[in-house]
């Protein structure tokens, strides 16, 4: 299923070695266009976003404000606003077009089920299906689809999306929908048949469907407008089912929660937790004889199912840096530790309540300068953060 995203080091470091900052920049939209692929990398943390510009900056010199910088940003800023705005990024921001009790709550089967009869929309959620990731553009086009033509609640698709992505970062996904909802941004993202006909290949074009439309059309339709139903030919367009999404790894991973021997094994020992975003090796000058253990806490996936592939990806990354892993409650991990003499991990927002009970939690490497004042834009971030700064080598002398 991820051919071209084996889960190793090796690959995300080939990835890196393949980008083509010019040809990112000039063909970044365009859904066959010179992305990175690295997503998944970094959203597991395999590689950090100072190692993705350290590795692009061996082979040429960028100025800071290049586009594939620009687009390393946005990923710290969402974690930004995370950090400053915690779970209200699970609820609108600000008002959107409508009001939230007009949008249905309940993403429709036919959407889920790729068979709307919108070539681009049906296309994606394949896509979507078979290789858990998605363009980015063919994203916005998904998430403005369900929000300003069915009408259907932001927070309703952002969650269906986020399960789906084996790059699903709550942060980035969630604001992204937020950004095209008009909740999270100044006004609502639009698209039309003309513009993915710009940017998609032949097999995704939608002339004749409900997208094709003026955006003026598609405003009104956005602001009030009774919402688009369903294609009167639905019936007869061949959906798929929407793969199962598990709380509980797949039985022959066997990752169970820790024995009663492991209390004695750990007392007096230092430990590092690696985690499902932080898949890289522990820092080198932790003790030779330190305990390398692998996590996944319960009480997160019981919220957050991943469907079986993320988890096969997730833990054969994860075998590599920590052999010894565990599907594990909070309660039973802070038992099993609480004998350990030190217990250290890598901070990450999905995971700060849990992991902070049993460990010292360090900062995840940043490649920008931290912004200690709240940003409610992504402009008004990146003018913070970058001042001073011209090219972007200067980000990795912070």
């Amino acid at each position: 299923m991820f051919d071209s995203l084996p889960p190793t080091r090796s690959a995300a470091l080939a990835h890196i070695a393949r980008v083509r900052p010019a040809a990112y920049a000039r063909t970044r939209n365009h859904l066959d266009g010179a992305v990175t692929g690295l997503s998944p990398y970094i959203t597991h943390g395999v590689v950090t976003l100072r190692e993705v510009l350290a590795g692009v900056l061996q082979r040429e010199p960028l100025d800071v404000q290049h586009k594939l910088v620009f687009e390393l940003g946005w990923r710290e800023f969402f974690r930004h606003v995370w950090s400053h705005r915690g779970d209200e990024i699970l609820q609108s921001l600000h008002a959107g077009p409508r009001p939230d009790a007009a949008y249905d709550p309940v993403l429709p089967a036919d959407i889920r089920e790729a068979r709307t009869g919108v070539a681009v929309i049906d296309k994606a959620v394949r896509t979507l299906y078979a290789t858990g990731t998605l363009h980015n553009h063919a994203r916005m086009w998904l998430a403005s689809y369900v929000v300003h033509l069915r009408h259907v609640h932001w927070r309703a698709g952002a969650d269906w999306l986020l399960a789906h992505l084996l790059d699903g970062d709550l942060a980035s996904n969630h604001l992204s929908w937020q950004w095209v909802a008009g909740t999270g941004s100044n006004k609502p993202y639009l698209f039309n048949a003309d513009n993915v006909a710009r940017y998609a290949p032949a097999h995704w074009h939608s002339a004749g469907s409900v997208i094709d439309q003026s955006y003026e059309a598609l405003d009104q339709v956005a602001r009030g407008m009774r919402p688009v139903a369903a294609s009167a030919d639905v019936g007869a367009v061949v959906g798929i089912p929407e793969p199962s999404l598990l709380a509980a790894p797949p039985a022959d991973l066997e990752l169970r929660a820790p024995t009663a021997s492991a209390v004695d094994r750990l007392r007096g020992r230092e430990v590092w937790l690696v985690h499902p975003w932080a898949l890289r090796a522990a820092p080198a000058d932790l003790p030779d004889d330190t305990i390398i253990i692998g996590v996944y806490p319960q009480e997160h996936h019981a919220v957050w199912p991943w469907p079986e592939s993320r988890w096969r990806w997730v833990d054969a990354a994860m075998a590599a840096v920590a052999p010894e892993r565990w599907y594990v409650d909070s309660a039973c991990l802070a038992e099993v530790l609480a004998a350990a003499a030190c217990v250290r991990s890598v901070d990450d927002p999905h995971l700060t309540q849990w992991l902070a009970r049993v460990a010292q939690l360090q900062p995840a490497p940043a490649l920008f300068p931290v912004v200690e004042r709240r940003c409610d834009s992504f402009s008004q971030w990146w003018t913070r953060t970058t001042r001073g700064s011209k090219r972007a080598d200067e980000l990795l002398k912070i």
